[in-house]
């Protein structure tokens, strides 16, 4: 079977796009009311704070893994504020997340209508959007940055600087066993066949503070990444590379690793992450835990788990750990896997931003 030709893929002007979703219509600041919350809601607001606090005192982990919603509905100058604080240490999310944030940062819109523009073959067959995440993730490449890291630096310094060819040539010829070498066959690569030029490529964002991936950037938080190939929109586009991709997500999954090895005592907030955080948090701890016991170390203990999302959570009592396979609530993945991760696991089901808008308010009132 001869395989597809991304090379022939249309793209458009991200601005003739009719996009849903304005900056100046979700960002929720940081001394609005924070709406009211129902009693259960609250009680799991405040649980977590007292958790995070915790955590905090023994230099634990605090880890937020957030689905793209949680930035739609306008959350990034909470999670600024969460981040500036220090209450958060680690950030994490899916490709979504990072194209509706790129997307806020340099036009002030995102999101389409899917439905519509599947029909006619444009959805995701945007040129800036395709075009920008793949500069900053091969010029972040070079220097063996994770995705999180090269685009939150391409947003926080508008663009990047590529070497000349005949340098790029050179790491590859002296350097070929090295890591940076594959990055840098990718980039010379993309620079003959996409006419991207040496020197400097200025991408200004003019709405830095909608993005979530600037803010950790700035704080030097760490954030990653964990994208499926053929998942996001970034596929549509004819600079489509899942070497890149790969790469970079790669190295945020060791980072993201990193992060969860200093989880005793610490805290999992998930928000929103109905497949990303569950299945790569799992794969995460069992690779703690492999080099924990061959180091003659205990696994990960005192850890709390916090799982937000607008599902009822079938009805179970998730903190008795996980139902019987006759139960429908057993099928909820994104609880079933947290149940099964050590420590105690708390469910609530709540508006992602508004658990977020007061646990803000709480943790730093």
């Amino acid at each position: 079977m001869t395989p597809f030709d991304h090379s022939r893929l249309r793209v458009f002007p991200l601005a003739e796009r009719r996009s849903l979703t304005r900056v100046e219509d979700i960002l929720i600041a940081t001394d609005a009311p924070v709406p009211s919350l129902p009693g259960p809601v609250m009680e799991a607001v405040d649980r977590t704070a007292r958790d995070i606090r915790r955590a905090r005192e023994h230099g634990a982990s605090v880890m937020l893994i957030y689905g793209a919603h949680l930035l739609r509905n306008g959350a990034a100058l909470l999670l600024d504020q969460l981040m500036a604080g220090g209450w958060l240490t680690h950030l994490a999310t899916n490709g979504a997340g990072t194209i509706h944030d790129w997307e806020y940062a340099w036009l002030g819109r995102s999101t389409e209508k899917v439905e519509d523009n599947v029909a006619t073959g444009t959805f995701g067959a945007w040129d800036e959007t395709g075009r920008n995440l793949h500069l900053a993730l091969l010029a972040g490449g070079l220097r063996q940055e994770g995705y999180g890291q090269a685009l939150g630096r391409f947003i926080a310094e508008d663009g990047c600087t590529l070497p000349p060819a005949e340098e790029l040539a050179m790491m590859i010829s002296s350097f070929p066993a090295d890591p940076v070498a594959s990055a840098a066959v990718d980039l010379y690569t993309a620079m003959h066949r996409h006419s991207l030029e040496p020197g400097r490529h200025e991408i200004v964002h003019r709405w830095k503070q909608a993005s979530i991936l600037a803010s950790a950037f700035h704080h030097d938080v760490p954030i990653t990444v964990h994208p499926g190939i053929g998942y996001d929109i970034v596929a549509c586009h004819p600079m489509f590379n899942g070497a890149v991709i790969g790469r970079a997500a790669e190295l945020d999954f060791k980072r993201f690793s990193a992060s969860v090895d200093g989880l005793d005592n610490g805290v999992v907030l998930s928000i929103g992450s109905a497949i990303m955080g569950p299945q790569v948090f799992e794969k995460s701890l069992s690779c703690v835990h492999n080099l924990r016991r061959q180091d003659g170390r205990p696994n990960v203990t005192g850890h709390s788990l916090h799982v937000v999302d607008l599902q009822d959570g079938g009805g179970w009592d998730w903190t008795q750990g996980e139902p019987p396979k006759s139960n429908p609530a057993y099928y909820l993945r994104f609880c079933k896997s947290y149940s099964r991760m050590g420590g105690t696991m708390h469910y609530v089901q709540a508006d992602n931003a508004a658990f977020v808008h007061a646990l803000a308010r709480e943790l730093t009132r």
